[in-house]
């Protein structure tokens, strides 16, 4: 169903593709030792126009994983783009050595684009404040095998939710799944855009609310997403001084949550969730990382048709 198909943001993939995802990787999970060799033979190219380590090392640990083998970059600087070549003919090229391209890059945009001249399934490893599928589908990996399904959840964003690609693909995603309610906390000039209010939310019925402080609304969480404020995204360096510390996650915060409240975040954590949470059972982000390896092996698993 999805051998050779792109995957540029959530709503590529059915509610019935996510599960079919999602159950693979529940298989992984269980027995990883039984899928040691179904890529053996492919390749996956790592195009990663912007730093990153997690989700670049979790591509590559899911495909070595997988038996296939890994070629690429993780830095810009160090391609033909130096020289003028334009994105379609470095896509155009690269495709023609690999059986499946991650590709992050800066502009909004870039992945539906390199899917257009590609010859093998492009996955959106990132393209700017836009989309990020990959992580999408690891947050709802994470979801599920903590709280055992994806339907009536009150999810709280908090932090930047303007800029955070991750925030805007997850909203796009659940708002599929029946039961679902969002809170939204974010200073004004960080908060949700308004295309994802008009174009996903209200659309679907969703159930949302907006606040400014996190404490007013913890409580009524199943599910706290939390995200850094991210400096490369802003172009007025005082703007994120300003703003980069507008919310902590601390324990006193915790105290105001409910007993089986989750903790999500995409990572990377700068000073957003204090370290003492680390140790709260309610706190699933290292847990999360994990999840996104095999997230990511059924994904390319599914994409490249091995299974």
């Amino acid at each position: 169903m999805l051998k050779g198909r792109s995957v540029i943001e959530p709503s590529d993939l059915t509610v019935a593709e996510i599960d079919e995802i999602c159950n693979l990787a529940e298989k992984m999970i269980v027995d990883p030792s039984a899928y040691i060799d179904v890529c053996h033979g492919k390749l996956l190219a790592t195009l990663f126009f912007e730093p990153s380590t997690r989700t670049r090392l979790s591509f590559e640990s899911a495909m070595l994983r997988l038996g296939g083998k890994v070629l690429g970059f993780a830095d810009a600087n160090a391609t033909s783009t130096t020289k003028g070549e334009t994105l379609a003919d470095t896509i155009r090229v690269v495709s023609s050595f690999v059986d499946v391209i991650a590709m992050r890059n800066p502009k909004e945009g870039s992945s539906l684009l390199a899917s257009h001249y590609s010859t093998v399934p492009i996955i959106n490893a990132g393209d700017g404040g836009h989309h990020h599928p990959t992580q999408t589908l690891t947050d709802m990996l994470t979801i599920r095998q903590i709280t055992g399904c994806f339907e009536n959840h009150t999810i709280c964003f908090c932090g930047d939710l303007k800029f955070g690609r991750t925030v805007h693909s997850l909203v796009e995603a659940m708002s599929r799944y029946t039961g679902t309610k969002f809170i939204f906390v974010s200073p004004q000039e960080l908060a949700v855009p308004d295309y994802i209010i008009n174009q996903v939310i209200k659309p679907a019925r969703i159930e949302y609310k907006c606040a400014e402080r996190l404490e007013d609304v913890i409580g009524e969480a199943d599910i706290l997403y939390m995200t850094r404020v991210q400096k490369e995204r802003f172009f007025n360096e005082e703007d994120y001084i300003r703003l980069k510390d507008s919310y902590i996650l601390d324990a006193n915060k915790m105290k105001l949550a409910k007993d089986k409240m989750i903790v999500l975040h995409p990572l990377p954590r700068v000073n957003e969730i204090a370290v003492e949470v680390d140790d709260d059972p309610r706190a699933a982000y290292f847990k999360q990382v994990r999840y996104g390896m095999f997230a990511r092996m059924a994904l390319i698993a599914k994409v490249t048709g091995v299974l």
